[in-house]
């Protein structure tokens, strides 16, 4: 959920001079052996998923690869592994494999493969902790790992965790986590690397890694940004529709558009809620993800000891109209949200009060407060779309005019989103603006990764937050979890640590001439059911 990359200016000019010859023209229909190319909002990074941590990167792997759980809509259900069983403490996690698996290079998905894919992750050392994001977030690294052991038996095999948390057994369905034929772990020097900026040679060349998924790697073109799939023959599973897929990567939204349009493409992701209707109304099939995210604006209070002031906090909340945000930003369907979680997932607390917008109230408590007048630094990203925030810009206009009618004076930083995201988390910014698209329906899963420790990106110790969110994280029983967050969601709120904005469907869109695949709240759509009609 994080990387995209810059596509060439080339691509823009051939597709709206395809545009200019053409007209608004859609594409002529295709048969199997037809290529369907998807237009990605960024670049692959790595063939080997352990080190995916972006969404398009997590598209393709999904595609390639098999984790033990999937999720069918927001449910999770078997994927290689047939059955799943944890034991009364929650700390020893038995995986039921299904038989006559294999990865695309031959080799048997057992419970040997399982266990040598996740003891090569827990001995991971040196800069590979900085690179493996979602390991190190979720298990721990090292000394901290929250790894205790892996014991095969066959078609059986048990992780065993140090101790449990709220993300089992949502970490198992995270396609970082997806696993990787042991014969290429055989050929891979996890010592290769030394700078956390570089990953391994290997991950960025066909041939070493496989999987056992629906399509295999067929070629990486760097230059291009596509990355070609074909369909596995040797699939265990239903066999994909498509012969070939190609995920090109475009990074401008309106280029994607264009090469839609022009017959370049034949679908693309986060589709603009401007163009949607007007794009559906021509034809092309405009399918709507529920919404499973959060956008929300977050406050650094080591960056700004102003912040520090609960009643700033408070009354920059009540100067923001969301729901004009809602109105004319967000897509159709979007809502607007009073807490770090989307409603519906289970530990949302009803009874925590709604944020009213309230301009007099937030100009009279930022003069009480002695910061009217004041400058505030506001980072947001550039170059850039995402499932939770379709137009950064025109979102952060927004809420600058409605905090400077408050009476406080904001100082913009358009930051490149790479960029953006390590200033952000290093406490670089004052303020800033970005989501999270939620990896598996586990209320955990959002205010534990925010609130579970002090950070840079949030700069404040609160011991009671971080307690209670601990202790939600940490009880194994659904019931009581869920209680103890709607407890903590009411503490969290009461103390405001930035602003949860709103909640939003992001849209994909399609060729008429195109069989889309189902689509996922968790944005994990499996290419296999995609296919010309």
């Amino acid at each position: 959920m994080r990387r995209i990359a810059k596509a060439t200016a080339g691509l823009a000019v051939v597709a709206l001079a395809a545009t200019a010859c053409a007209g608004e023209t859609k594409n002529a229909g295709g048969s199997d052996g037809d290529p369907i190319i998807f237009g990605a909002g960024g670049p692959v990074s790595s063939l080997d998923p352990i080190f995916a941590s972006d969404g398009e990167n997590l598209r393709m792997t999904r595609q390639v690869y098999d984790t033990l759980i999937e999720h069918d809509g927001m449910e999770m259900v078997p994927g290689v592994a047939e059955s799943w069983d944890q034991s009364d403490d929650g700390l020893d996690w038995t995986f039921k494999l299904r038989e006559g698996v294999k990865f695309s290079d031959g080799a048997d998905l057992d419970g040997e493969a399982v266990c040598a894919n996740y003891e090569r992750w827990a001995a991971f050392t040196g800069v590979y902790p900085d690179m493996t994001y979602y390991w190190t977030n979720l298990w721990g690294a090292e000394e901290d790992t929250n790894f205790k052991g892996c014991e095969a038996d066959g078609l059986d095999v048990t992780i065993s965790i140090k101790k449990y948390s709220a993300n089992y057994p949502g970490v198992f369905s995270l396609g970082a986590f997806a696993l990787m034929s042991p014969k290429a772990i055989e050929q891979i020097d996890d010592t290769e690397a030394t700078d956390a900026s570089k990953l391994p040679a290997y991950t960025q060349e066909v041939g070493i890694t496989a999987g056992s998924g629906a399509f295999t790697i067929d070629s990486w073109d760097h230059n291009a940004g596509e990355v070609t799939l074909k369909r596995n023959e040797d699939y265990w599973g239903e066999p994909a529709k498509a012969e070939t897929i190609i995920l090109k990567s475009i990074e401008n939204e309106q280029t994607r558009r264009q090469a839609l349009i022009s017959g370049e493409i034949h679908g693309y992701d986060l589709v603009s809620p401007a163009d949607a209707a007007d794009l559906k109304e021509k034809g092309f099939n405009v399918p709507e993800r529920d919404p499973f995210n959060i956008l929300y604006l977050g406050m650094s209070q080591q960056a700004n000891e102003d912040l520090q002031d609960v009643e700033v906090r408070k009354a920059f909340a009540q100067a923001i109209d969301r729901q004009a945000i809602v109105d004319t930003i967000m897509a159709p369907g979007a809502t607007t949200t009073d807490q770090f979680m989307p409603e519906g997932v289970n530990g949302y607390n009803p009874d925590v009060p709604a944020i009213e917008h309230d301009v007099e109230a937030a100009k009279k408590a930022i003069e009480d407060a002695g910061v009217a007048g004041e400058e505030f630094e506001f980072c947001y990203p550039t170059q850039v779309v995402r499932p939770y925030m379709p137009n950064p810009e025109d979102i952060f206009e927004r809420i600058k005019a409605d905090l400077e009618e408050a009476g406080v004076t904001i100082s913009p930083k358009p930051i490149v989103w790479d960029e953006f995201l390590k200033d952000y988390q290093q406490g670089k910014c004052q303020m800033y603006l970005v989501g999270w698209t939620g990896d598996f329906n586990e209320a955990y899963n959002f205010v534990g990764t925010w609130f579970a420790s002090e950070s840079d990106e949030w700069g404040f110790d609160n011991a009671d937050i971080f307690d209670t969110v601990n202790a939600a994280g940490s009880e194994p029983d659904p019931e009581k979890r869920a209680e103890l967050m709607k407890e903590a969601n009411a503490e969290i709120m009461e103390f405001m640590p930035g602003v949860p904005i709103s909640s939003s469907p992001p849209s994909l869109i399609f060729s008429e001439e195109i069989d889309p695949p189902t689509t996922s709240p968790l944005t994990q759509e499996n290419f296999a059911e995609m296919g010309w009609k």
